[in-house]
């Protein structure tokens, strides 16, 4: 079970981080149209698209990333305490 536990608890620690990467991606020209961004929005934004159709863009700013980080982070306390409850 342990096993299992670390194995989701890491992809979904790397799942949130290329969402990181993704976002910074944005801050630089051309970068999520290289190879590397490309493959980041194919993982990335079949997660992100929901949230961005509930929670609308403030401005210039898109925080529904933040939100879907914030929900990928309760997945994992949630994924924590169902082990920690089976045993």
């Amino acid at each position: 079970m342990d096993i299992l536990y670390s194995v989701i608890h890491t992809l979904l620690t790397f799942y949130s981080y290329a969402i990181i990467v993704y976002i910074l991606l944005s801050w630089f020209p051309g970068a999520r149209e290289s190879g590397f961004g490309q493959f980041l929005a194919k993982i990335c934004e079949p997660y992100l698209e929901p949230f961005r159709k509930i929670i609308p863009p403030l401005g210039m700013i898109d925080i529904s990333p933040i939100v879907a980080i914030l929900a990928l982070r309760f997945a994992q306390y949630g994924v924590s305490s169902l082990f920690t409850m089976i045993g």
